[in-house]
């Protein structure tokens, strides 16, 4: 049986696949993000800055951050109740549960913002009663927040689930032997050992809040001004063939998407930083910790 591992492989290989890496990733990745940039400034700064401050662009990036700070704490408590229940319980329905979570993952945005349509919607299943009591959710911003909330939903149990897995639950049956109560317990063992993990699922969070297309694109009418995000507003623009205000708007998203991939590599460093740490605190196994 050939037992080679991979390490053992030729330099040409590992060269040549490191190529294939950087190659695939320069021409699909920072290929479009520079032609994106290029394009906004083609016809100099002056009109590129005057793009962005048009006023429905500033009204698209307000909608488009606003969204995400509704989003962002909904996701921030569901995301850490639905992983401590699935990694330190057992109950019954944890794997619908588990699989359940998965659910915008494989539901087409389009599909979940016709959902939204189907229940919420003046035909739907609540639109009379909701156009009786002067409710509107479809074609306005709560329409647009509960299909970015569907969406964004996995993101931070989806981080968390398999870290407090491996921490265990000795941790927190200590604290609370010792006298602490539940919100003591929460505030000084659990919330230290999950933080890192917790902002990595919230900066993907933020990032798919903000650059949400499909299911808000459904639910929002379209309305200028008023129910366009900025990758709503990127569309119309373009279709519009204002190339300078739409790759203006789109470098907005793309200055995010970078301020987004920045503070995921801190977080992946302080992690990887931490967990190196504590391994080597803990004592060798069959031996004993280092004094």
């Amino acid at each position: 049986m050939n037992t080679r591992l991979a390490t053992t492989e030729s330099p040409g290989a590992r060269i040549g696949l490191m190529l294939v890496a950087f190659l695939f990733l320069g021409l699909f990745l920072v290929l479009p993000l520079v032609a994106v940039f290029t394009e906004a400034l083609r016809q100099g700064w002056s009109l590129y800055a005057a793009a962005l401050v048009e006023r429905d662009t500033l009204r698209a990036i307000g909608l488009t951050v606003g969204i995400a700070l509704i989003v962002l704490p909904f996701n921030i408590a569901f995301g850490i109740a639905a992983a401590w229940a699935i990694a330190k319980f057992e109950f019954p329905g944890k794997s619908l549960l588990t699989t359940l979570l998965d659910l915008p993952f494989a539901v087409s945005p389009v599909v979940a913002g016709m959902l939204f349509l189907l229940v919420f919607g003046a035909q739907g299943w609540l639109g009379p009663w909701l156009s009786d009591h002067d409710i509107k959710i479809i074609f306005a911003v709560p329409g647009m927040v509960l299909a970015t909330l569907f969406i964004t939903v996995p993101y931070v149990a989806r981080e968390l689930i398999p870290l407090m897995q491996s921490q265990g639950r000795e941790e927190e049956e200590a604290a609370i032997s010792l006298g602490a109560n539940g919100r003591q317990m929460f505030r000084r063992v659990t919330l230290p050992n999950i933080k890192w993990g917790l902002l990595y699922g919230v900066i993907l969070a933020n990032a798919r809040a903000m650059g949400e297309f499909g299911a808000v694109s459904v639910v929002s009418g379209h309305i200028r001004g008023e129910t366009n995000t900025l990758p709503l507003h990127v569309e119309i623009l373009y279709n519009e063939y204002n190339a300078v205000g739409a790759f203006a708007a789109a470098s907005v998203l793309a200055l995010l998407a970078i301020v987004t991939l920045i503070a995921k590599t801190i977080v992946e460093w302080r992690m990887k930083q931490e967990t190196e740490t504590l391994s080597a605190a803990l004592p060798p196994e069959g031996g004993r910790p280092a004094t």
